[in-house]
């Protein structure tokens, strides 16, 4: 039986925490002994999904300084678990006193009413909320050292559509989708087009209101060969462990559902050598990925993230013991999209899937030299 609270095989990672709890964290088992790292390495990731940064973010502030409380000695990876925690300290749980028994829409609160039988932690969402993905991005940062210092493999995720508004970054290079993308408080590469998303974001929250957008993701110098077909080929691992991050509501990889509409000759990945003599495909419609294994090309995909669900605007709900509805607003300081801060824990969930395909497929030593 799998656990519901654990992912991975090879490279696993097991988290802990509620939104308003004590602490988050993760539990890694499996990282390689002899690995580089130390907490800096994993801060100035974890940084990029912090809250509190701009005027597009929650406004509730937490420090999240990581710990490390096992499975490194001095600054390398030991073989041992790898556990990771931040603490939690700028709680607000009167704010959700009140939805006990009147479920916000667009949230878990019902569902979760229900099956645990009341015993769910409700503060802030609890296990449902994005304040878990900080455990996400602990794991992940760790994953992402190993894949670049074994593998020289790099991630590169960005806002693409915020709002409607749609990025072009055709005429961008590698390098400077890089380098544009965290340059600004929406994580888009688009600098012109990040003015207008950013302008939007605000005006919403002014009105009370939220959006949703798509976030793309490219993993550059992939190996060929990563996936184990046919229930752990790529596309069904990265799936996995997409959607089980907060709001997300899809995922395509290459053309997507746009290749649905296209005749096989416009479809197909024709093979050529690449100007390095190597094996190549001169266009990428399959994403990097054919038969679940990667081909060598980069793996891309898109993720579609529903408007965050609260909202300052009145709605309409049911009160779970007198069986009338309510009007309700939901209070607190809250995401008027999660779209800027998802950008790193898309990156971060993705490093973890392609680090536990690395092992399992003997691409990475369990003991780096």
């Amino acid at each position: 039986m799998s656990l519901p609270n654990t992912i991975g095989s090879d490279f696993a990672f097991t988290c802990f925490g509620e939104s308003h709890g004590r602490c988050v964290g993760v539990v890694i088992d499996g990282c390689p002994a002899g690995l580089e790292i130390a907490e800096p390495d994993i801060q100035k990731i974890l940084d990029l999904r912090k809250p509190g940064q701009s005027i597009v973010t929650t406004q509730r502030f937490e420090e999240d300084r990581v710990e490390i409380l096992s499975g490194v000695f001095k600054k390398k990876s030991t073989g041992a678990p790898i556990c990771l925690i931040v603490w939690n300290s700028d709680q607000r749980s009167s704010d959700y006193e009140k939805f006990l028994n009147t479920p916000r829409p667009g949230h878990a609160d019902y569902p979760a009413f229900v099956k645990y039988s009341r015993n769910n932690d409700y503060r802030g969402g609890g296990r449902f909320s994005g304040r878990i993905t900080a455990g996400f991005v602990m794991a992940g940062a760790v994953a992402l050292k190993l894949l670049m210092d074994c593998l020289g493999m790099k991630f590169i995720a960005y806002t693409e559509e915020l709002g409607g508004i749609k990025a072009d970054v055709s005429d961008l290079s590698t390098e400077q989708l890089e380098r544009f993308r965290y340059s600004n408080e929406v994580r888009c590469p688009d600098l012109s087009t990040a003015e207008k998303m950013k302008e939007l974001v605000i005006r919403e929250r002014g009105s009370g209101d939220s959006l949703g957008g798509i976030v793309k993701c490219s993993v550059l110098n992939v190996p060929v060969g990563l996936g184990e077909p046919v229930f752990s080929s790529v596309e069904s691992d990265l799936s996995k462990a997409i959607f089980s991050i907060p709001a997300v509501k899809g995922i395509e990889f290459g053309s997507g559902f746009s290749g649905s509409n296209r005749r096989g000759s416009e479809n197909n990945d024709l093979y050529v050598k690449s100007s390095e003599g190597k094996v190549a495909t001169k266009t990428n419609n399959s994403g990097g990925i054919l038969g679940g294994l990667t081909t060598g090309m980069p793996v891309v995909f898109r993720v579609a993230f529903k408007p965050a669900s609260s909202i300052a605007t009145l709605q309409r709900t049911l009160n779970l013991s007198t069986m009338e509805e309510n009007d309700l607003i939901v209070p607190g300081r809250h995401d008027p999209t999660v779209v800027p801060r998802a950008v790193p824990v898309v990156e971060c969930m993705t490093a973890c899937v392609m680090a536990d395909l690395a092992i399992r497929g003997g691409f990475i030593r369990r003991v780096l030299a």
